[in-house]
Formats: structure tokens, sequence, C-alpha cells
């Protein structure tokens, strides 16, 4: 298979014939399974939690491709790769990041308050609308939270809490189910903590017994329904933007004053970024909000133009270097969470 299409070349774990095979392969002849896995040892972690609560059920957990509970349905889906260290590192090797266990663990408490506010039709409520906001607001991808605003809780990164109502519902109870939180303190007068304390107390009163379990699975997506191969997978995700088209060579100038002219014995600030990408893509996605895919583009479009200009940074230059760089990787992710555009042309 041709490596001209969205993927890249194994940078660790396994490559060449060894990943090219995985690639080829049908997900839904991978006979993946959850149980005897480091993932079902989590899940079982997130069943204990779920148990110590007292809490009346246990919401399915199934293989899918992405992380999610179907609109309405209590049931988690987690993604395939998950399940296989070898599909672990395929996916870590296309797309630059992959979950590692804390972050599977508040995914899972997170799903698992989505999965309790459909089980028991929470956002039905008035009560829920006052708290959480209409139901019915529409998602929006790219949203512009408001970096920490005490209206909403602190869980997955990015202020998530933000993005809908249903997804502030399923942080806050992530955030009460997660074990030695302390969230009665941690969220004092904060106005979040009337959102907690809701939580804690509508929990508490839920029936003994489960809700019936589901009667419709059609929106649902198992691996064994996933008859294309993992590379098709790949293929079909939302594309990077294309930041070179954005952006051009118009922070060419701004890339020579953060780093140096080629020097003997200085790494290429290319590699040096390379290296770099996966903390500056997270860190800055955690704090500003922005998608990764896109801030990873930007990352890799200046890496590309560091490359063509030649430049250098030297082991003297690297930690003003990082620091800077980080500094004008998030102005420009922030002008275009608020401003639809990196640079004004």
């Amino acid at each position: 298979m041709a490596q001209d299409g969205p993927f890249k070349e194994g940078n660790d774990g396994f490559r060449g014939r060894e990943a090219l095979a995985l690639l080829e392969k049908r997900i839904s002849e991978l006979e993946l399974r959850i149980d005897g896995t480091r993932l079902g040892d989590l899940i079982q972690q997130l069943y204990a939690e779920i148990d110590q609560r007292g809490l009346p059920f246990r919401p399915r957990c199934y293989l899918s491709d992405e992380w999610g509970c179907p609109e309405g349905v209590p049931v988690i889906g987690i993604p395939f790769y998950l399940a296989n260290p070898m599909l672990a590192s395929l996916e870590e090797q296309q797309t630059g990041d992959v979950e590692g266990e804390k972050q599977i663990l508040m995914y899972l408490r997170h799903e698992s308050g989505h999965a309790y506010n459909y089980a028991y039709r929470l956002y039905e409520t008035e009560e829920w609308h006052t708290l959480f906001g209409p139901y019915t607001r529409p998602y929006v991808e790219d949203y512009r939270p408001s970096p920490f605003s005490k209206k909403f809780v602190r869980h997955i990164p990015g202020w998530y809490a933000q993005k809908h109502p249903d997804e502030d519902f399923a942080e806050t109870f992530a955030v009460w189910l997660t074990p030695n939180s302390g969230w009665e303190a941690a969220y004092k007068d904060w106005p979040a903590l009337q959102k907690l304390q809701y939580v804690d107390r509508k929990m508490r009163e839920l029936p003994p017994t489960p809700p019936p379990e589901v009667s419709s699975l059609q929106d649902l997506l198992p691996v064994e329904e996933m008859t294309y191969t993992v590379a098709e997978h790949y293929a079909q995700q939302e594309p990077a933007p294309d930041v070179a088209q954005q952006v051009a060579a118009w922070l060419d100038g701004d890339l020579k004053d953060l780093f140096g002219a080629p020097e003997a014995g200085a790494e290429p600030a290319a590699r040096w970024i390379a290296r770099r990408r996966k903390d500056l893509v997270r860190d800055v996605a955690y704090w500003t909000g922005a998608r990764t895919k896109n801030i990873g583009a930007l990352v890799d479009h200046l890496a590309t133009r560091a490359n063509a200009l030649g430049l250098t940074v030297t082991a003297a230059q690297q930690e003003k270097a990082l620091l800077r760089f980080a500094i004008v990787l998030t102005t420009l992710v922030v002008n275009h969470l608020y401003r639809e555009k990196y640079v004004d042309l």
C-alpha cells in the first residue's frame, strides 16, 4: 500500500510491513474483545466507582469507531484501537495522539454521565433545563469557550462542559463520580457547585432497580459491523484543515525571529518542532478548547516552513524557543477560534 494518503510512517512500536498488514485488515475480522484486556480492567474500575456510589446500573460498553453515547441510548462506545496495543500504537502514528489510562477513565466517567442522563431522561425535566440549559440547543463543533468560567466544572480538557448542556451534565457527573475529587471543597463558592449538588441529589433519588433494557440499538456501530479496513477507517476521518492555503508563508518572518539561520551542530528547527508536537498540541488544546486536529495541522505547517527556510535551534536557544513558539502557537489558535482565521491577510 502506498504511503501517500493520510498515513504516516510509524515512529515507534512497530512499522513497515507489520503496520501495513494491520492497515489492510478489516476491523470486523480482527476479533477485538474488551474482556481480558487492560481496557477491560479500566472498565471494571469504572464499575467499581459506580458501585461505590450506590448507583443502580453499569452502562454497557462496546467497541466502536469513536467515544460516545448514541443520543438517548445509555451505552458507551469506545474506540476499537484501545482494545489492542498494536492498534493503539498505529492510532498514535496516524493521528499523533492516543489516550492513556488516565484519559480513558476520564472519558468513561464522562460517557457514564450521558448514559445516566439518557437512562432516566433527566434532560426532560424543567430543573435540568434551568441548571444546564436547553437540551435541544444545536451542537457546535468549534465552540468558543469562556476560559476559567466558574459556571462550569473542569474535567475533559478544553473547557468541554461549555460545548453543550448535555456535555455540561456529563462533565458534572464525571467530576462527581471521580474518587477523591473533593468537589464540595474544590467548587466552593462556584456557580457550578449547584450543578454538582443536583447530580448528588438526583443520583441518591434514583430507584434501586436498573432501567429497562434498551430496545433499539440501531444507532450503534459495533466492531462486528465495521467491515471496512483499518486504512479505510483513517481515510474517512475528517481531514485536517489546509493551513498551507490559509497561511502560506506569512509567518516566515516570525519563524526566523524564533529560530536561527543554519548553524553547524544545531538541530533543524523542523525536527525540533516535530519532537514537541504531541505536548504542544495537547497543552494548547487544553487551554483553548480548539480541536487537536486543527492545532496539529498548524504545527505541521510551521514545521514545514521552518524546514523550507533551513532554520535551526541550538541547545542554548531551546528553552527560550519553546516558550516563544508556544506563545505564538496559542495566539494563532485563539485568533482562529474567535476570528475564524489565523492571520489577517
